[in-house]
């Protein structure tokens, strides 16, 4: 039986903005999303996805576009799976993700919300992160027009960002915009060594392969830090020779790396924090600076990856907790998922004692050494998963909080955790999130309990559809 033609849609005007940086239009009384469509753009559009309430398609020919559309910076816009709102002008953006807040907070968890706040957008629109992994590939994702018959074995490798939907495709970049320099000189650079001297480039499918990964972080001080993650056919005493020419070509090509590491990975996924990280050369961290504060990053620690843009979050953190203190007194402040312990140090002259819980033991090593390097001594910190670690034996040995701060991964927290959290029943609770649907979830708990008396968006990551937010709650009186 043939498939049903999926429809063809002519002269469609984009009408707003919608999820995942797509166009919204109405067709027939029905909603279509476009991908890459901006409002004010007329377009036909191939639909290519039906379903009972709404149908999703792409341009096929732009008509007429929107006086707002702007051209995109960068040469791998619309290949590329990030910086899909380079079209849309940055005031935009920013008025999207503010009301996408509202509408999720308000629609999800169904909260009686205060007025939320202006959104902080980024001061610097690009070169703005400070940490950004690529992958080697074997077999790179076409560009429009290639024949995979026709190139030599040395074009077909790439070394890029993973291609949106597809978990063995990788875009080769020529050049990326989000991280400063010397990112692209280090990635052309280990490319080109790694082509010359006959090093494989891994096979994402088969799981095999000499060069893995490359994780690049710089920060606010002017540190680099470069970890190159080898497969596993790297390993053993007679691939060291070829592993460690490498990483001595990289040491003496880029003598502003201040930290090179290599680890070595034979599993089935990318992820290396329960794998050993050897220092090849340099020193064993870099560091950000925070106002006053210093913190340590070492090649697992977790740190948001807009430098400038943390510090205002945590500064709105810090004035969030600062309103719910009393005059003259000192809170025990318990800050949940707390990382490197960045929140935690930012908080601790407002604290008796600031408790830290993370997952990764790590991080938490970390989070210790900042305190001791920053000399503050009312911190504790402790590793362990969130709803094992944070139970009534844990609060009567740290201390009852009368403010939590909560900065959960996207998946936000474990039902467990909030009723520990609405049994303690702190002062003042501010959640931190960047997920703001499983925020409005997670605060639907608390709402018999909290009324919620700021809210306030903060653009981490320009032109992506990702938002970071910020609520502060506070005990109702029952």
């Amino acid at each position: 039986m043939a498939r049903k033609k999926k429809p063809f849609l002519e002269d469609i005007t984009v009408e707003a903005t919608a999820a995942e940086g797509n166009g919204l239009a109405h067709v027939d009384g029905k909603v279509v999303f476009v991908k890459q469509g901006i409002p004010g753009d007329v377009v036909d559009v191939q639909i290519n996805k039906v379903r009972s309430g709404y149908s999703q398609g792409f341009i096929v020919r732009m008509k007429s576009p929107s006086p707002h559309r702007l051209s995109p910076f960068c040469a791998h816009f619309g290949t590329c799976g990030g910086c899909t709102w380079q079209t849309l002008p940055y005031a935009m953006q920013t008025a999207f993700k503010q009301q996408q807040v509202v509408d999720q907070l308000s629609r999800i968890g169904h909260l009686q919300l205060p007025e939320v706040s202006p959104i902080l957008g980024s001061e610097h629109t690009d070169h703005y992160r400070n940490k950004l992994e690529f992958t080697f590939s074997n077999r790179r994702w076409l560009l429009p027009g290639e024949d995979w018959s026709t190139l030599g074995e040395v074009e077909r490798l790439g070394l890029g960002f993973h291609v949106s939907g597809f978990f063995d495709k990788v875009l080769d970049i020529a050049e990326c915009h989000l991280q400063r320099e010397p990112s692209n000189a280090i990635r052309l650079f280990v490319k080109q060594y790694a082509i010359d001297h006959g090093l494989s480039f891994y096979d994402l499918r088969e799981n095999h392969g000499f060069l893995r990964t490359l994780t690049v972080r710089t920060s606010s001080t002017g540190e680099v830090m470069l970890v190159v993650c080898f497969g596993g056919e790297a390993q053993g005493e007679a691939a060291r020779p070829a592993r460690e020419a490498l990483l001595e070509a990289i040491r003496t090509r880029f003598p502003a790396i201040t930290s090179l590491y290599y680890v070595i990975n034979p599993k089935a996924n990318d992820t290396f924090g329960d794998l050993p990280c050897t220092l090849y050369s340099g020193a064993e961290a870099i560091y950000e600076q925070m106002e006053s504060l210093r913190f340590k990053i070492g090649p697992k620690s977790f740190y948001q990856t807009n430098s400038a843009q943390a510090c205002r979050l945590y500064s709105v953190v810090r004035d969030f907790v600062r309103e719910g203190i009393p005059a003259g007194e000192k809170p025990v402040i318990y800050d949940l998922y707390t990382g490197t312990g960045t929140i935690a140090l930012f908080l601790s002259a407002l604290a008796r004692k600031v408790v830290g819980i993370e997952y990764v033991p790590e991080a938490i090593e970390d989070a210790r050494v900042n305190a001791r390097d920053n000399l503050i001594e009312n911190t504790a910190f402790f590793a362990g998963d969130m709803k094992d670690v944070l139970n009534a034996g844990f609060i009567a040995a740290q201390g009852q909080p009368d403010i939590v701060v909560l900065d959960p991964p996207r998946a936000g927290i474990h039902p467990d955790v909030a009723q520990v959290l609405l049994a303690c029943a702190p002062q003042r609770m501010v959640y931190v999130s960047c997920n703001p649907a499983t925020q409005a979830r997670d605060l639907a708990v608390f709402a018999p309990h909290y009324d919620i008396v700021h809210v306030q968006p903060v653009d981490m990551f320009p032109h992506t559809t990702h938002v970071e937010n910020v609520v502060s709650l506070i005990r109702k009186e029952l």
